[in-house]
């Protein structure tokens, strides 16, 4: 197995040790959660980054790369949902995660077939505005915890700003993502249509 493949096979093992540590609510594990969480991202830019550069792009890394980045972020969102600071819709999650692997399974399927699609620009700014989301509000999360220690007179305050914040935050972000799931459709129909009947 190649550096790529371990990097990819890496960010999936981190994704249960995530999961974990958001269970457990208090700004420790939350601060852990958050840099593996973090690091599992690295992994993402770096296994693409080297299996481009040293040619080591493989039909492995090409099946599951992309997957195990739906996992990580899929992981993230429903964590994120159980925060109540951050007061997350449920429709909201549910609404990105059945987007993200609709899409997955028929590039997969086109794959398959021979058939490569290619992420637009759309698709590469939701891409963008879900990690800042995560990163933003699982870290403005932490604050919540430390307010509710260090600055107690103003932590109510605090939390009641983030949940307007991450509320519409969230909002913005799930219908962005419908969005370019739907434009997905529309682009594409014609050749996963074909690809389905070869």
């Amino acid at each position: 197995m190649n550096l790529p493949n371990k990097l990819t096979v890496a960010r999936l093992i981190l994704v249960p040790v995530f999961v974990v540590l958001m269970s457990f609510e208090n700004v420790v594990t939350y601060i852990a959660a958050y840099l593996v969480f973090s690091v599992a991202s690295i992994t993402d830019y770096f296994d693409g980054k080297v299996a481009r550069e040293q040619n080591l792009v493989t039909s492995f890394g090409k099946l599951m790369d992309p997957l195990a980045d739906k996992v990580l972020v899929a992981a993230a969102f429903v964590m994120a949902m159980k925060v109540p600071s951050l007061n997350i819709p449920g429709w909201t999650i549910v609404a990105i995660l059945a987007r993200e692997f609709l899409v997955t399974g028929a590039r997969s399927m086109a794959g398959s077939d021979g058939l490569v699609i290619a992420a637009n620009q759309w698709g590469k700014i939701k891409t963008v505005l879900q990690m800042v989301y995560i990163f933003l509000f699982l870290f403005l999360a932490i604050g919540v915890w430390a307010a509710e220690y260090w600055f107690p007179d103003y932590a109510e305050r605090y939390t009641n700003a983030l949940g307007h914040a991450s509320f519409f935050g969230i909002i913005a972000v799930s219908l962005l993502t419908v969005y370019t799931g739907i434009q997905f459709a529309q682009s594409n129909w014609k050749s996963l249509n074909l690809s389905s009947q070869q």
